[in-house]
């Protein structure tokens, strides 16, 4: 479910030369070894931009699992747990927060830290909750949506 790699997407990508510390350089082809997923290019393009999204969402973390790797809150839920009830809520700006921090028994700022997240990255968010759903399916053919 990989969806902001550009090798997946097929998002168009561009050459990005960077000098960097030996030090750095060693931990990010060990760090693409260990894996044996990724090459150190894909690595450092894939930190890169869970770094900014980080960094412009605080809260916001990265973790992997066999759907690979996805947004949630720091030590809470994923992100698309949180954004599956907020698609659901009636009200709109800070009354669906407080609505939301209620039914997940989040706080506000957790709350508010993923409604930002999924409003920039709405689409992301979307696929990787169809993803979820149909693989549901998959596996409990006999049980439907509400």
């Amino acid at each position: 479910m990989g969806q902001n790699d550009p090798v997946v997407t097929g998002a168009p990508s561009r050459h990005l030369s960077l000098r960097l510390r030996t030090e750095l350089v060693e931990r990010l082809s060990k760090r693409a070894r260990a894996s044996g997923e990724e090459s150190r290019s894909r690595l450092a393009a894939r930190l890169i931009d869970e770094g900014l999204r980080m960094d412009a969402h605080p809260g916001i973390v990265f973790r992997s699992g066999p759907g690979g790797r996805r947004a949630g809150l720091a030590g809470g839920p994923d992100v698309w747990e949180v954004a599956r009830v907020l698609r659901e809520i009636e009200p709109a700006g800070e009354e669906a927060i407080t609505k939301i921090s209620k039914l997940t028994e989040l706080a506000i700022p957790q709350t508010r830290a993923v409604a930002n997240y999924y409003f920039e990255f709405a689409d992301e968010v979307d696929a990787w909750i169809a993803e979820v759903d149909r693989e549901a399916g998959e596996a409990y053919p006999h049980r439907t949506r509400r």
